[in-house]
């Protein structure tokens, strides 16, 4: 793709199982646009907020990060943060996907929400997740064909991240028998960071009544779309304006790779991931446009956590990157080096 016709861009935002302690801290008090997000997000969050604070910034926080109360907010945060710092750059992107909680950031981003009235319902979702019974994810190297013989009525398929990376969910005890069972039949399984059974039926009794709390606050149709990973396909009016489809989505099932190929049927992307770690970045090599070499992937920040410089490093490689690829860049993380906060 040519310098005078880059490829457009889609921004990819992270779910629960990317959050770690201290993710994209490096950039607060460094990147201006990011520090102010996040701070506008504490703000909003009230007497959350500073708890909230402390506990992203911590080496040990107080609240484990995999807890309900702290990665679903952050994530939220962070990624809309990322979102932002991109959007700052003169980057306008032609669609987004978020991935779990990633969608409702990406809804903020593309004015869906508005930011304050979002966080009031994220902080509102997890406190009814927190008093849900206790769960978990597994992540499985398998088909969900693969895997449907070893589903039982409490172990779900939460996700379909790849063609073959299906994400269970459910209570401890039935999913560490599956895992077991499909260990010893030869696939490969890794627990997600998760203490909830997202997107399964156990977080269903948790959600009653969100819906209200969703019909409440105003709504807009997105720009630039949205494509939705509950519905693999860009969210529509109806969506938008329905308070159950919002409120259900930590019951549903995560459609991320469905989404992916609907987003790249439309044309070859720039895949640029605003969030924790690189997993949407991978998942998105897989795809057969990305091997090809007709999309590509950005990952904004680090593989893995590691110090400060890490982050900035990772940001200033970004906009370096999007920039080969054509696009103006009217600052980046170079241009930003006087701490603000």
């Amino acid at each position: 793709m040519s310098a005078e016709r880059p490829l457009p861009v889609a921004l990819l935002l992270p779910g629960q199982g990317s959050q770690h302690p201290r993710m994209a801290a490096g950039l607060y008090g460094y990147e201006p646009v990011f520090t102010a997000s996040m701070d506008e997000f504490f703000d909003a969050a009230g007497p959350e907020g500073g708890p909230l604070r402390e506990d992203w910034l911590a080496e040990r926080p107080a609240t484990e990060l995999d807890h309900v109360t702290r990665s679903q907010p952050l994530l939220f945060a962070v990624d809309l943060a990322l979102g932002r710092l991109v959007l700052s750059w003169g980057v306008r992107p032609a669609a987004l996907l978020g991935h779990s909680i990633g969608e409702l950031a990406s809804a903020v981003l593309a004015g869906v929400f508005d930011p304050r009235d979002a966080t009031g319902l994220v902080l509102d979702r997890v406190g009814r997740l927190a008093k849900a019974p206790p769960g978990g994810m597994l992540a499985v190297a398998a088909s969900t064909a693969e895997v449907e013989p070893y589903l039982s009525g409490d172990v779900v398929v939460g996700a379909v991240n790849a063609p073959r990376q299906t994400i269970l969910a459910g209570p401890d005890g039935p999913l560490e028998k599956a895992g077991r069972a499909l260990g010893e039949a030869g696939f490969v399984c890794r627990r997600v960071p998760s203490l909830s059974a997202f997107h399964s039926p156990m977080l269903e009794p948790a959600c009653q009544g969100a819906a209200e709390r969703f019909a409440a606050v105003p709504k807009r149709m997105p720009s630039p779309p949205v494509h939705s990973a509950y519905t693999a396909a860009p969210l529509t009016r109806a969506d938008i304006d329905d308070p159950s489809f919002w409120a259900r989505q930590p019951v549903a099932p995560v459609l991320f790779w469905p989404a992916l190929e609907g987003l790249l049927a439309t044309g070859d992307h720039l895949l640029v991931e605003v969030g924790p770690g690189q997993g949407l970045s991978q998942v998105a090599r897989r795809h057969p446009a990305v091997r090809r070499g007709t999309s590509t992937v950005v990952s904004l920040l680090p593989p893995r956590p590691g110090p400060p410089e890490s982050d900035r490093t990772a940001v200033a490689t970004a906009a370096t990157q999007i920039r080969a690829a054509g696009h103006a860049i009217t600052a980046h993380a170079d241009s930003h080096g006087v701490p603000t906060a």
